[in-house]
């Protein structure tokens, strides 16, 4: 019973992280302050009440349409809050109430914010990029987590450089050398190169259906960073026995 409560109030947690994502992921591209001013309608410019931004609740109450110019408000807000809620309550169940569940939660927001800021505007700006990295590397052996954060964005650095030279044109962005460090820190070897092969995988189909216009690969070294840190015990069985058998 108590772990099902703790479970209720870090979802509620979780989606007032939510929240405040959407506020990053709307003005940070557009290189606004996250912070002034007050939230307002994107339709009519009007500021909101405080009980216009309730999580989840605002939006459902409001029947998805402004207070005030009855404009409708896009879905991303509420499904954003949501999914958010849920990554806050899976890292939960995984690592229990530990303290550096916050940073770690808050490293995969960022990310979740990456991910939907690269999939609306091809781009991934490098203050969320940073801050991912930097709350990864909040862990109980700092040591480690940073010597596998630089492991891991130097190696694909030197991978990135190598393809552009044979390439003869840019074949990796520098973002995806501050995310390959944040699953460096966040996973570890060898799940790390887990992730990296379960991103291409997951990248594979979409990349193929949508070959002209071009995927951003970031969402899909995110989302497997988090299938292979859920599921870190797995992941390793399941490369010792591709390896050994």
């Amino acid at each position: 019973m108590i772990e099902i409560t703790l479970g209720v109030l870090v979802f509620i947690f979780g989606i007032m992280i939510g929240s405040f994502l959407n506020v990053v992921i709307y003005r940070i591209p557009k290189n606004e302050s996250i912070a002034f001013p007050a939230s307002k309608c994107q339709s009519c410019q009007t500021p909101l009440k405080w009980y216009h931004n309730i999580p989840i609740f605002s939006w459902v109450f409001l029947g998805g349409k402004c207070a005030f110019c009855h404009e409708p408000i896009a879905k991303q807000y509420p499904i954003v809050e949501f999914i958010t809620g849920i990554i806050f309550v899976a890292l939960f169940y995984k690592t229990g109430l530990v303290w550096y569940l916050p940073f770690v939660a808050a490293s995969f927001a960022a990310l979740f914010a990456l991910v939907i800021i690269d999939f609306k505007y091809m781009a991934v700006p490098d203050s969320v990029n940073f801050a991912a990295l930097a709350f990864a590397l909040v862990q109980p052996d700092f040591l480690h987590a940073a010597m596998y954060a630089a492991i891991a964005a130097g190696g694909l650095y030197l991978i990135g450089l190598l393809s552009s030279l044979l390439a003869r044109k840019q074949a990796m962005g520098g973002a995806d050398v501050i995310v390959a460090g944040t699953m460096g820190a966040l996973l570890g070897f060898p799940n790390f190169f887990i992730a990296i092969f379960l991103s291409a995988i997951l990248a594979m189909i979409p990349a193929m259906i949508w070959r002209d216009k071009g995927v951003p690969f970031v969402p899909f070294l995110a989302l497997a960073t988090f299938i292979v840190y859920l599921y870190d015990i797995q992941a390793t069985q399941l490369l010792k026995v591709l390896i050994y058998g």
